[in-house]
């Protein structure tokens, strides 16, 4: 559990193209163990350096908690469908948390980013427009227009030190990129839509930010792409905290309710419909511009997560089970969703 209760504060953010009304979203923020005085961190723009003290994991560690990662979840139902490579998809998690702390701008961001740009199809980097340094990676499997969107954040908070995010997001940054390898292995039906696969940089706080401002000071690789492409996108799903042990997805309240239900009706047909269930909280995040927008979007985040935003979230508190539930759900989504 977190070493305190959660402060939720209400935000009202302004509807675009079309909304009628305001939307309501609860932001949820919890201050960590490791530093009382820190809430959901900072990343610079200007390329900061890792946190004083921070260490690069051992080979040897990293190895064991993979091991641990490996274990059965018994709370999390198994998948009927094996297109997803679960294990291959946590390997993914290591190779990011092994660079340590990734904070936007930063030199072990860029080493990490030119790793995944290797591993998404028809991969390109794309600069945050008004934050110098920052990139967004975007690969595509090509199709009609308008586009589906398979997106996570790959940055890292600044604080607490060694923070290093097995779960916010290095998880979901995998489980974009192993969807994006087991959707370019499929043959593609006749006039499917295009899939974008988008790791935005920027998600968390630079240096000054304010929390009670998150949704103008975070998000600027969301913001940019919304800018620049929402028009060419019909429907987004953002993975975010989506491989804890015990993992549970409810509907968070800011997500667009149609394509929450095919979302979760893609999870019922894999098997893992329960992981699924029930209503959270708003939480401001990456699809929130995508939302202002007019474009349908899906938050998967498991805010109960008992390790976000504290250094104990690490390699070995995610698990297979709960990789692979979230993963074959993002690839009968796609699969379904681009042949409409």
């Amino acid at each position: 559990m977190p070493d305190r209760l959660p402060i939720r504060r209400a935000v009202r953010l302004a509807g675009g193209a079309g909304l009628a009304a305001l939307l309501l979203v609860v932001l949820v923020l919890v201050a960590t163990g490791d530093d009382p005085g820190a809430t959901r961190s900072a990343a610079a723009t200007t390329g900061p350096a890792a946190p004083a003290g921070a260490r690069a994991t051992s080979g040897a560690a990293l190895d064991a908690a993979l091991r641990a990662a490996r274990r059965p979840d018994r709370a999390v139902p198994s998948a009927r469908t094996r297109r997803f490579d679960a294990d291959r998809a946590l390997r993914l998690v290591r190779l990011q948390v092994a660079a340590g702390p990734r904070p936007a701008g930063s030199a072990a961001l860029a080493r990490v980013r030119r790793q995944l740009v290797r591993r998404l199809p028809r991969a390109r980097e794309e600069a945050v427009a008004g934050h110098p340094g920052l990139v967004n990676v975007v690969g595509r499997i090509p199709g009609r227009a308008p586009a589906i969107v398979l997106a996570a954040h790959y940055d890292t908070q600044l604080r607490p030190e060694g923070f290093v995010g097995a779960n916010d997001s290095a998880a979901g940054t995998a489980a974009v990129l192993e969807a994006a390898r087991a959707l370019a292995r499929q043959e593609r039906p006749a006039g499917a839509r295009e899939v974008r696969f988008v790791l935005f940089d920027g998600e968390e706080l630079p240096v000054g930010g304010s929390e009670d401002a998150f949704a103008r000071d975070g998000l600027r690789g969301s913001r940019a792409y919304a800018a620049a492409h929402a028009d060419e996108v019909g429907a987004l799903v953002l993975a975010d905290y989506v491989a804890g042990r015990g993992l549970r997805l409810p509907r968070e309240l800011g997500s667009d309710p149609g394509l929450w239900g095919r979302v979760r009706a893609a999870a019922t047909r894999v098997g893992v419909g329960r992981v699924f269930a029930g209503t959270g909280v708003g939480i401001i995040d990456d699809h929130l511009p995508f939302v202002q927008a007019g474009v349908p979007a899906v938050d998967l985040i498991d805010w109960d997560y008992p390790q976000k935003n504290t250094g104990r979230d690490t390699l070995d508190r995610l698990s297979a089970g709960a990789m692979d539930a979230t993963g074959e759900t993002l690839v009968e989504w796609a699969a379904t969703e681009r042949r409409r």
